[in-house]
């Protein structure tokens, strides 16, 4: 594990991303000591603290853990697909907010990413994923209910959707779609769209997974794609510049 004293980069950001590249490749185990603050800043011939800010990088990307007492350090950490879900939220929220992400391209990725589950979630839906559409269909259908409680049982029942594909890999690869895409999608649209028309949708969803008819499943969320894309181009020739105002706004809400 090296540094390059003429790169641009700080050390500490250097020493991160040595340190990781050594986890990634396997030269460094899961639960594995690292060497000590003392020892590392020897090796990199930096200071301390320096070797300190590395550690926290490190840590805040929970990649490592730390433990205290007489043998206690830093240890390589299991990064566990759970874990890293509010990462991927996170990356992707950014990333439509600080790059000009159409609403359509938005919709496309959204859409296209859920519809990948569709056939494996109609094979291995559990009772306990029904029941929480269900639960979220009874709640959509309650007339006092705040938009934002509509817009947050909205991902809800989307989420049981795809964690019924019983695959971690897609169920972290789609919380960006999901919880990050789907509010700000949910967000824009939320004054113009029928309630009504929705829980119809999500009711003939729940049915066709209950039922375990994958191509149903399928052709439900292309309905319910086109419904959503039909609210943002009719928002957007409306009014084209607030359209653009409420995407960014959308944006900036979901990073607080």
């Amino acid at each position: 594990m090296k540094i390059d004293p003429e790169s641009s980069a700080d050390f500490s950001a250097q020493i991160a991303q040595s340190i990781r590249g050594a986890i990634v490749s396997g030269d460094l185990l899961v639960d594995q000591r690292l060497p000590s603050e003392a020892e590392l800043a020897d090796q990199f011939a930096v200071s301390r603290p320096t070797v300190r800010e590395a550690l926290k990088r490190l840590a805040a990307q929970s990649l490592i853990r730390t433990q205290r007492g007489a043998t206690g350090g830093a240890f390589v950490n299991r990064l566990r697909f759970e874990e890293a879900y509010d990462q991927q939220v996170t990356t992707s929220t950014l990333l439509l907010s600080m790059n000009s992400v159409s609403f359509d391209v938005a919709c496309e990725a959204r859409f296209a990413l859920e519809r990948s589950c569709a056939p494996l979630a109609a094979k291995r839906r559990t009772p306990d994923n029904l029941a929480t559409m269900r639960a979220e269909i009874h709640r959509q259908s309650q007339p006092g209910l705040t938009d934002e409680a509509f817009c947050a049982s909205d991902v809800t029942l989307h989420r049981a959707l795809v964690d019924g594909a019983a695959n971690k890999v897609l169920s972290y690869q789609l919380a960006g779609a999901v919880e990050a895409m789907q509010p700000l999608m949910n967000m824009i649209t939320f004054t113009a769209r029928s309630r009504e028309r929705i829980v119809d949708m999500h009711t003939e969803l729940t049915n066709a997974l209950e039922a375990k008819d994958a191509i149903l499943v399928d052709q439900t969320l292309i309905k319910l794609e086109t419904y959503t894309r039909d609210l943002g181009h009719s928002i957007a020739t409306a009014n084209p510049v607030r359209s653009k105002k409420q995407l960014k706004k959308a944006s900036s809400k979901r990073k607080k």
